[in-house]
């Protein structure tokens, strides 16, 4: 087997076509169907049944798949640590974020100074929930992210960087402003606007409501943060948020918050990353940067309340 075999195959598989496989790998449709006979022909197994949809991994395919992903972090690890060799300046750093305020006002930041100290770096950045970018992780796409932990799943390693406690916040105009408690039945009742499901937080606030047998009248699921509060300031529902991440907003008269009634729920932000896996020097330098950046964030909400 081939490292360009394993990756041809992973790409279809996760594709679902040949076609849409054969871009992930930057090859033509014809190349990647000759690695791919060429890797059945190995094996002496077929790995996909087609469809005229799709391809669909056979059983010979579903065992191969695991063994292909470890193959491939394997190779990316000695890769990465292959290339500390050539110098300090060099590295790879692939991060994911789920906190799309950490990704517009920390994340610049951060990775100014990386590049400053790896000026030959390869750096990337996606988005996505946490679910989402734990799964990136596992499959070796990713190195790093920042999610909502924890995060239940053994392969992992996390690390604390910041928490919150959840508050739910309305505007200046609503008949409870001057309210500090809320019920749960109360709450659910409001024109409710949520983060989108797939991260903890969310996950938290639907069993709180779960456990409280009550039904939630959620009008908007938004993504993020910023705008979830913008919405609840120009008076379209009531929202739930951090209430360090609403300091100011709360001060500035824009916002009011309530503690929610039986509530404990805690939002906490981490970073992520493989169990056991390649931790390299720009990995290590990214997150002494990060509790540095968090730290300060701290002192900056603590001088705001």
């Amino acid at each position: 087997m081939e490292i360009r075999q394993l990756k041809a195959f992973l790409a279809i598989a996760e594709a679902k076509t040949f076609t849409a496989g054969a871009r992930r790998v930057n090859v033509t449709q014809a190349a990647i169907s000759m690695q791919i006979r060429q890797l059945e022909e190995e094996v002496g197994l077929p790995l996909f049944t087609r469809t005229p949809r799709r391809v669909i991994l056979t059983e010979a395919g579903e065992h191969l798949l695991e063994r292909a992903r470890k193959i491939l972090r394997e190779h990316d690890a000695a890769v990465a640590e292959i290339a500390e060799i050539a110098g300090s300046e060099h590295g790879r750093l692939r991060i994911g974020s789920a906190s799309g305020t950490f990704a517009m006002n920390q994340l610049p930041v951060i990775l100014q100074e990386i590049r400053r100290k790896y000026p030959n770096s390869e750096l990337t950045v996606t988005a996505g929930t946490s679910s989402r970018l734990v799964d990136r992780i596992l499959h070796g796409e990713i190195d790093t992210a920042f999610v909502s932990l924890p995060v239940d799943n053994l392969s992992i390693s996390t690390e604390s960087l910041f928490s919150d406690e959840i508050v739910a916040v309305a505007w200046p105009g609503h008949p409870l402003a001057k309210e500090k408690y809320i019920s749960a039945a109360t709450l659910a009742g409001e024109n409710l606007i949520l983060g989108e499901r797939g991260g903890n937080t969310r996950r938290m606030i639907d069993e709180f409501f779960a456990a409280a047998n009550v039904r939630p009248n959620i009008t908007m699921e938004l993504s993020r943060q910023e705008a979830i509060n913008r919405m609840v300031e120009i008076g379209m529902g009531v929202g739930i948020a951090g209430v360090k991440s609403v300091a100011k907003e709360i001060k500035d008269g824009r916002l009011v918050s309530w503690f929610i009634e039986g509530a404990e729920i805690k939002w906490e932000l981490g970073l992520a990353r493989l169990r056991g896996g390649h931790y390299s020097p720009i990995a290590k330098e990214f997150v002494r940067l990060c509790k540095a950046s968090f730290a300060e964030r701290e002192k900056e909400l603590k001088a705001k309340r």
